[in-house]
């Protein structure tokens, strides 16, 4: 494997970049009366603008050159396929498959999952529709009304934002609520107030045995058992989503409760198996296959467009310009919608737990950036915290800026507000203000010429900040799918040009142990000089002032 820093057009960026970086935006949009309609691409009812980065013609010509030296169609249909490109797990990566609409069979060591993944899809359209109709009955003969999805990790992130997402679409009187985090007080707060006649839980572990999960589970049976009394209560009022059967029927569901995982799923990427059972529920198995349609159609357009049409690698190598050749540490996504307040925290984990990686596929250790810091807020909220620091600090923080062009509850001019401030923003970051506009507008404010003198450094703002603008017509189903599957092959198309494994997280699995062997040391209240010493001695700390 060629070095990513050897590759030609990874040199001729560098080059490219070291002529380029002096231009500004406010000059390229001078030069340039049809830049908007050079850089945008449309795909169903969304629309990427891509105006506003310090790019040109060339920029993208040269981007598109390391997207192709870099294998990116290969490695797509590798995916596709079913190919094990996960390979220090030796996995395929199929979450594609378990939102592949067409007839096309996926083969993973010869064998069609598509049949599986059908009876599963066919398995949560029977369970999430006696649910909402009321079939479902408690220990007690009553109809449930809540729903407790008990998970951690992509177990959890991706049900509590596509929930969120789609509130407006969800059943009335039905209530989903989500316990991911093994604070008593996670599971405790849910718990009191609801009716454990009338609470059904569904308990998202592959292993079955993630200390967290089966943790606030048995917390959650402890509940139920303490009001029903009875030990058949648990096949009421529990399903699992694993693929430990044993240890799920030990627990005490019921096996045709259980619901299938497979290995060629990362939990970051599960959202459209079994673990979007909550979603299904809550939504209705129609509008959870609408999501995996609008996902599917994303992934036909991935697989399918040219390099330079394609939606997904436009915003990868957008993102590796400014994260390898401007030393961009970060990136910022802001969604101006507010169903959409949990997006940016679903993709810091997509993003950060791929491709957090410092070495390549055949194992050496890179010489140059990896996976950004993604981070971010709603818009509005975040025009009133942190959005100074973007358009005056002193970092360089690329921007994805997303709304809907209708809202799902229009109000008076509350959606034009927003959308006034969104494009605003946008603008704001890429112009900037200069010394002459800063002056002129002390000046309109009726500030004295010393006065003005004095004031107008703090008012200069060197724009020239990079975004990209994502619309699109309304937040359904489907387009969210699309826009979900979206930001997945963005982050796998940049593992790819970075030459590592996006699937893997060995760090993640070494704080598990970690914290296993300090959990029995801690349970035995143990004096222990084992770790290093600044471990050791909270520990003592702990020991010496724990009330338990």
């Amino acid at each position: 494997m060629e070095k990513l820093t050897d590759i030609p057009a990874w040199k001729a960026l560098l080059k490219h970049k070291n002529k380029t970086e002096s231009v500004s935006m406010r000059d390229l949009f001078a030069q340039e009366e049809n830049r908007f309609e050079s850089f945008h691409l449309r795909f169903n009812d969304i629309l990427l603008d891509y105006s506003k980065n310090r790019i040109n013609k060339e920029t993208m010509s040269l981007l598109m050159d390391l997207a192709k030296q870099s294998g990116i169609k290969d490695w797509t249909e590798k995916m596709f396929s079913g190919e094990k490109i996960n390979h220090t797990e030796n996995r395929a990566v199929l979450h594609t498959a378990l939102r592949n609409r067409s007839d096309e069979p996926v083969y993973v060591d010869g064998k069609n999952v598509m049949p599986e993944v059908q009876s599963e899809l066919k398995k949560m359209r029977e369970y999430s529709e006696s649910i909402r109709s009321g079939h479902w009955l408690g220990y007690s003969g009553k109809p449930i009304i809540d729903i407790v999805n008990i998970g951690v990790g992509g177990s959890d992130l991706g049900p509590v934002m596509v929930n969120e997402a789609l509130h407006p679409y969800g059943k009335a009187g039905l209530r989903v609520h989500f316990v991911s985090n093994v604070d008593p007080s996670h599971i405790c707060d849910t718990l009191k107030n609801l009716d454990p006649e009338r609470t059904l839980f569904i308990v998202s572990s592959k292993s079955f045995t993630t200390q967290d999960t089966i943790m606030n589970a048995h917390t959650a049976r402890d509940w139920l058992m303490e009001n029903s009394r009875n030990e058949t209560s648990v096949a009421k009022h529990f399903i699992a989503v694993a693929a430990n059967v044993e240890a799920a029927t030990e627990f005490g569901i019921k096996e045709e409760n259980i619901f299938k995982m497979w290995d060629w799923v990362g939990g970051r990427y599960s959202l459209w198996s079994s673990i979007g059972l909550s979603v299904a529920i809550y939504i209705g198995m129609d509008r959870f296959e609408s999501l995996l349609q609008g996902a599917y159609e994303m992934d036909q357009h991935f697989r399918q467009a040219p390099l330079e049409e394609n939606i997904p690698v436009v915003l990868a190598l957008l993102g590796v310009w400014y994260n390898n050749f401007y030393n961009a540490e970060s990136h910022v996504l802001l969604p101006y919608d507010q169903h959409l307040h949990r997006f940016p925290a679903y993709f810091q984990q997509g993003d950060m737990e791929s491709n957090g990686k410092s070495v390549t596929r055949d194992g050496q250790n890179v010489d140059y950036a990896t996976g950004p810091i993604i981070w971010g807020e709603l818009g509005i909220t975040g025009q009133h915290a942190f959005y100074q620091n973007l358009h005056q600090g002193t970092h360089l923080v690329p921007a994805d800026f997303i709304v809907p062009v209708d809202s799902l509850n229009p109000v008076g001019d509350h959606h034009l507000v927003l959308l006034a401030n969104f494009f605003a923003q946008t603008r704001t970051l890429m112009t900037g203000k200069n010394e002459k506009e800063a002056r002129e507008e002390l000046v309109a404010e009726g500030y004295s010429a010393e006065e003005v003198e004095r004031l107008y450094p703090s008012r200069l703002m060197s724009g020239n900040k990079p975004s990209n603008t994502i619309l699109f017509k309304a937040l359904t189903p489907k387009t969210l799918g699309s826009l979900i599957a979206m930001y997945e092959h963005k982050i796998f198309t940049q593992g790819i040009i970075w030459q590592i494994n996006s699937y893997d997280q060995p760090a993640v699995e070494l704080g598990k142990k970690v914290a296993a062997n300090i959990f029995d040391d801690l349970k035995q209240h143990r004096s222990v000089e084992h770790y290093d010493d600044s471990t050791n001695g909270l520990i003592k700390y702990f020991l010496e002032n724990s009330n338990d």
